[in-house]
Formats: C-alpha cells, sequence, structure tokens
C-alpha cells in the first residue's frame, strides 16, 4: 500500500508556473505507475498526465499537452507536475494517483490509490 502527499499548488497570477510535488511513503514508488488529476468545483476529474513506473514512457492530455510536464525522482519517492503559462481555466484541485498493476491510463478509476490533493487558483 502506498500513501501520497501532494503539495506546491497555491494562489499565482495568469502566466506564472508551478511544480507540484506527490510524496509516496509506504510501497516504494517504483513498483507504481503514476498519474496527475484536476477537478475544478463542479466538474469531473480531468486527466492530465502519467508517467510509466521507469519514467521512459509519457502519456498527456491533448488538450493540457506542452502546458504540462510529469517527471519522477523514484530515489526521492516523488512525482512532479511542472505547470508553465497558467490560466484561470487551470484552477482546480490537481492530485496524484498510483496504479501497482496495468498500464498507466486515462481514467480515475485505472488507478488504485491517490492523495488528497493541493489546490491551484489562478488569477487574471
Amino acid at each position: 500500500q502506498v500513501q501520497l502527499v501532494e503539495s506546491g499548488g497555491g494562489l499565482v497570477q495568469a502566466g506564472d508556473s508551478l511544480k507540484l510535488s506527490c510524496l509516496a511513503s509506504g510501497r516504494a514508488l517504483k513498483d507504481y505507475n503514476m498519474g496527475w488529476f484536476r477537478q475544478a468545483p463542479g466538474k469531473e476529474p480531468e486527466f492530465v498526465a502519467a508517467i510509466s513506473r521507469n519514467g521512459h514512457i509519457f502519456d498527456y492530455n491533448n488538450s493540457t499537452k506542452g502546458q504540462f510536464t510529469i517527471s519522477r525522482d523514484n530515489e526521492k519517492n516523488t512525482v512532479y507536475l511542472q505547470i508553465d503559462s497558467l490560466r484561470p481555466e487551470d484552477t482546480a484541485d490537481y492530485f496524484c494517483v498510483a496504479r501497482l498493476n496495468g498500464p498507466t491510463g486515462r481514467v480515475k478509476s485505472d488507478y488504485d490509490y491517490r492523495g488528497q490533493g493541493t489546490q491551484v487558483t489562478v488569477s487574471s
């Protein structure tokens, strides 16, 4: 079992950048395919990005590709999400997810664990 804790969110201005972190504890992060989702108020969770266990395979939502960069450091048990050129519509709760068996996925139910999330608010 793994526990996930996100950090790095906050209130920023349009055009700023943020780097979110997801720290894993319990079972080693290297055992999991990882992903990031976001959820805006009143909306369904939206897939943002995913990364394979060894960090060599990536998947991005086409609508956010180029703005978001996912990475991981298995030595530090941490997954990152770099967000550039933030816009007000990027305002959401961002949470990381982990999948033990199977490939990365684009649906939240593909994953076994999720963190509590970190809020990102972008002002215009």
